[in-house]
């Protein structure tokens, strides 16, 4: 299982949300390039950046930030945030993205987003799905930045992309994320159990190093944290342990 560090990117500096509650950010006083480098250096092979202002606005406003890590790192990036038309896509890609993460519109306009994978190839695509667990225990897909509520479950859209086309599935549980409580492994169990032939990517609620063999356990292809690697309580010396002997 691969372990991705991630930086959320807010007016050219990095920062976390708590639930993904714009009006609850912590701001990390470190230049975005610089962690990228340290997480570089630490043995990470890919790294997932968020254009937290594009989530909201639809604009790629970090796209400088994007494109400087991306030509003086050689890490492979993955890149998510208002990504709302092909032209965003090809953007990316051109700027040397491996991958682009898109959320919203995947979750609105299915259709058209398989014609952008039919376009680009599903491994340069990673569809973002990010949820509530309703009341009856069914996974909803949020959008915009976690501000509006899909008229689909996840279990819908999983059904539809991956009969064409799709590869790649960052699956975040919004309760989680930012918390450091411990990620929603009953999510990524019931993911990886009705489609064994996808790659699921968890995210949110990564509290420290014990998480990650119980992740690995629920057939999840990686993991993306962020939080708790800034905070320290997971460091880069654990990942490596865990990715060369987890």
């Amino acid at each position: 299982m691969e372990v991705i560090p991630a930086i959320d990117l807010m007016n050219g500096g990095c920062v976390r949300l708590y639930k993904g509650d714009f009006d609850q950010v912590t701001e990390y006083d470190q230049d975005p390039l610089d962690i990228a480098a340290r997480y570089r250096e630490s043995g990470s092979e890919r790294l997932h950046l968020v254009d937290l202002d594009g989530a909201r606005s639809g604009e790629l406003v970090n796209i400088d930030v994007i494109r400087r890590i991306t030509s003086e790192l050689s890490l492979k990036v993955q890149v998510g945030g208002g990504i709302r038309d092909f032209d965003r896509v090809q953007l990316l890609l051109d700027a040397g993205a491996d991958r682009v993460v898109i959320g919203s519109t995947a979750v609105q306009q299915p259709e058209e987003v398989a014609g952008w994978i039919k376009q680009v190839g599903g491994e340069h695509v990673v569809l973002a799905f990010d949820v509530f667990i309703d009341d009856n225990g069914v996974p909803v897909p949020q959008t915009h930045g976690w501000t509006e509520a899909g008229d689909k479950t996840l279990w819908d859209l999983l059904d539809y992309f991956v009969a064409n086309g799709g590869i790649h599935y960052l699956c975040t549980d919004i309760d989680k994320d930012g918390t450091l409580e411990g990620p929603n492994f009953d999510l990524y169990s019931e993911c990886s159990r009705r489609y064994p032939d996808a790659k699921f990517i968890a995210s949110g609620g990564v509290a420290s190093a014990t998480d990650l063999p119980k992740l690995k356990a629920t057939g999840a292809d990686g993991v993306v944290t962020g939080k708790a690697l800034l905070d320290g309580r997971l460091t880069l010396e654990e990942i490596q342990s865990f990715s060369q002997n987890g």
